[in-house]
């Protein structure tokens, strides 16, 4: 693994720490719904991990990372469709798919 990957996925946990951070530590959906700062710093996490997830394909096609085409589409879709993201959708993600991309990650950088 060369040091651009390194550096990318160390940004990708520190998104998601930030993601946490962002929340509080708690995960309470009308709590999250009802704050547009929460919900502005959370979608900027997801857009810096799906930029890096982004840059991550462009130098290793191949990286194990699920679902990493749709984690750059969410990425687009925030900056470039602002005003048509669904905070529902959001909060899914953060719920569901946050976790596995973590552990995906963890287990990337300590294997190097």
């Amino acid at each position: 693994m060369i040091l651009e990957e390194k550096k990318l996925l160390t940004d990708i946990i520190l998104s998601i720490t930030s993601i946490d951070d962002h929340l509080e530590g708690r995960r309470i959906l009308d709590e999250y719904i009802n704050n547009k700062t929460k919900r502005r710093a959370v979608e900027r996490e997801l857009e810096i991990i799906g930029e890096a997830v982004s840059k991550l394909l462009k130098i290793n096609p191949g990286i194990s990372i699920s679902y990493a085409r749709q984690i750059v589409d969410l990425r687009n879709k925030v900056i470039h469709s602002y005003d048509n993201v669904n905070d529902i959708v959001i909060w899914s993600i953060v719920m569901n798919h946050l976790p596995t991309l973590k552990t995906e990650v963890e287990v990337m950088l300590k294997s190097t």
